[in-house]
């Protein structure tokens, strides 16, 4: 009886969760880059602990009727985004074969600034709000007592080996991903993802 809700949860937090472009295009480049990688899905994953359970035991309705709240986070989403999307593009631009200079940059990128950045491109994101909170939270809520509890835990699992699977994947694929002209198309996609959703966020707030 319990193993529906906990397989249902683990499918709909699945489907929710990766497709937000944003955030996994940001942990996909950590990985690649080995920039304290692990860092940045576990604060992607701590997000979504504290997301999903606001939506399931009961928060969701309050988020989604703040329409101020949805607004700021919406502006400082586009701004973010645009700022991430230009690096993108900027990176795709500079790349060269020096595979050194990659590294040596790496080294210089600390973990608080990869956690704030994976921090931005979660809690700005309208979008992640709708889909974690809102979504799940309500057909969460269909469910009681220890079946909830069973169905919170599928969606966590499902983010839990979303974000260290896409990771752990991208570093191990480093040395791949990594080349000059593979990174670059990578950088390219990025910067073109990001301005997307920016302007679809700018779309909907004007």
């Amino acid at each position: 009886m319990m193993m529906w809700p906990l397989l249902q949860g683990f499918g709909l937090g699945a489907s929710m969760i990766i497709p937000i472009g944003a955030q996994n295009a940001y942990v996909l480049n950590q990985g690649i880059r080995r920039q304290h990688h692990l860092a940045t899905a576990t604060t992607c994953l701590l997000c979504d602990i504290a997301l999903i359970c606001t939506g399931i035991f009961g928060g969701g309705a309050v988020i989604a009727s703040n329409q101020l709240l949805l607004m700021l986070m919406s502006w400082g989403g586009i701004l973010f985004l645009s700022w991430y999307g230009y690096s993108s593009f900027r990176s795709a631009w500079k790349a060269t074969d020096e595979g050194q200079d990659d590294i040596t940059s790496a080294l210089k990128t600390s973990r608080r600034s990869v956690v704030v950045g994976a921090l931005a491109v979660t809690l700005l994101n309208p979008h992640v709000y709708l889909d974690t909170v809102v979504i799940l939270g309500s057909l969460g809520g269909q469910y009681a007592g220890d079946e909830r509890i069973a169905f919170a835990v599928g969606t966590l699992a499902a983010s839990f080996v979303w974000f260290y699977g896409l990771s752990a994947g991208a570093a191990r694929l480093a040395p791949w991903l990594g080349q000059l002209h593979v990174r670059r198309w990578i950088d390219v996609l990025v910067g073109t993802m990001m301005w997307f959703i920016a302007f679809k966020l700018l779309m909907g707030v004007i």
